[in-house]
């Protein structure tokens, strides 16, 4: 084989190495980017611009995709961390970023690692809410001390490029000794209510028994007081009746006297009602008054006629 045979085969050999390296860079300038990503792009090592979602084809050789940037929400764990609450108590404390970039050129260099940076950052500012909150506030303003965290990263992220939607903590946990005495506070509290509840419910049942007991008697008091009223009513019926037939009795008597033959019919009737008298002077309880002349029969009928005339019977 002379030197052109050799030197031909050497240069289709290095051509074709180059075409494949040509043909192989052309390949990696073309990029589909996803939903929801963002490709930053570089052009001899200084940002040129962010490919937004869909198909771009860079520059071969002179631009290169430098950083691949994830736009979705996403969780960060923070590790539990202890914290001194404002009574000196140690708090094991740990929690939960939920976050976003907005920004993928300040997410990409702005900082060096924009998970981590925001991780640190709210155990600082965790550590230093619950340096001003008492134990039992901490249990019970938890939203303060997320909101707080929220402000203060979503203040040093407008830098980094990223959006903290919300912090939650997961766990607050005190030491041993105060959860336990924290547990007997809360029996104490427990059998206290269930105490005062009991004490409330005899209470109210004994003034329910006494308005009932109250609301008897007076029932009875006025059923008492009705029949007494209808009872007196009745009496004074009774008497206007007597009193009315009475004073008609005597109104007919008196009119039956004036007419003819009057007079005599009334004598003949109270002689009547004496000798029926007669009959029960023999009864050791009558009293018999007998005028002077027995043998008179008019003196009977005017002793008669004055104990008669009035008698309604």
């Amino acid at each position: 084989m002379d030197i052109n045979s050799i030197s031909d085969i050497f240069n289709i050999g290095v051509w074709s190495i180059v075409f494949i390296i040509v043909i192989f860079q052309l390949l990696r300038s073309l990029f589909f980017v996803p939903t929801k990503n963002a490709y930053i792009v570089e052009r001899f090592g200084k940002y040129l611009r962010t490919l937004e979602p869909g198909f771009h084809a860079i520059v071969p050789f002179i631009d290169k995709v430098a950083d691949r940037i994830n736009l979705k929400e996403m969780t960060i764990d923070v590790p539990p961390q202890y914290c001194f609450s404002k009574d000196e108590i140690n708090l094991q404390v740990d929690g939960v970023i939920y976050m976003s970039v907005d920004d993928a050129s300040k997410a990409s260099y702005g900082i060096v690692d924009y998970h981590d940076a925001a991780v640190q950052l709210a155990r600082t500012t965790t550590r230093s809410v619950i340096g001003t909150l008492d134990l039992e506030r901490t249990f019970e303003e938890r939203d303060i001390v997320s909101s707080k965290v929220v402000e203060v990263l979503n203040s040093a992220g407008q830098a980094w490029g990223i959006r903290v939607h919300r912090f939650e903590i997961k766990n607050i946990l005190p030491p041993v000794s105060v959860n336990e005495a924290m547990e007997r506070q809360v029996t104490a509290e427990r059998t206290r209510r269930a105490i005062l509840a009991k004490s409330l419910g005899d209470k109210q049942s004994r003034i329910n028994i006494s308005e009932g007991v109250m609301t008897e008697t007076i029932n009875v008091s006025e059923g008492d007081k009705q029949q007494l009223m209808n009872e007196a009513e009745g009496k004074a019926q009774e008497i206007l009746t007597i009193a009315k037939a009475t004073a008609e009795s005597i109104q007919k008597i008196g009119k039956a006297i004036n007419e003819k033959g009057g007079e005599e019919s009334i004598r003949l009737q109270l002689a009547e009602k004496l000798f029926s008298k007669v009959g029960t002077l023999g009864d050791a309880s009558t009293r018999v008054v007998l005028p002077a002349n027995v043998a008179d029969f008019q003196g009977w009928l005017k002793m008669t006629d004055l104990e008669m005339l009035p008698e309604s019977k």
